[in-house]
């Protein structure tokens, strides 16, 4: 079932961060997201689910890894931290949230 806990969570018009509140990566990508004014931004806590290890597992299969912070922008899986701040460096971050009217 982590297959469709994960795409409840993702939707064209929104950024989701999955994440862990122990991960400093995790409240970095957070933290610059909400620093940019992202109005459609969801944080969903996996330490709060019984199916972590799964959800974790699912990840890995469809976007290459298991560890978080796992960033959605729209239903594009674009990373972890680094990703996200590498894209907001280069200036494609913010027309990518334009893009989806997450700004």
């Amino acid at each position: 079932m982590a297959e469709e806990f994960v795409s409840s969570k993702i939707r064209c018009d929104k950024v989701t961060v999955f994440g862990k509140p122990s991960c400093p990566y995790c409240h970095m990508a957070v933290e610059l997201l909400e620093k940019l004014g992202v109005k459609h931004l969801e944080y969903v806590d996996l330490t709060t689910r019984a199916d972590m290890s799964n959800i974790q597992d699912y990840m890995l299969r469809t976007t290459g890894a298991r560890s978080v912070p796992r960033v959605f922008i729209g239903e594009t899986c674009i990373g972890g931290y680094d990703n996200l701040k590498a894209l907001h460096d280069r200036g494609e971050l913010i027309p990518k949230l334009k893009e989806i009217g997450a700004l």
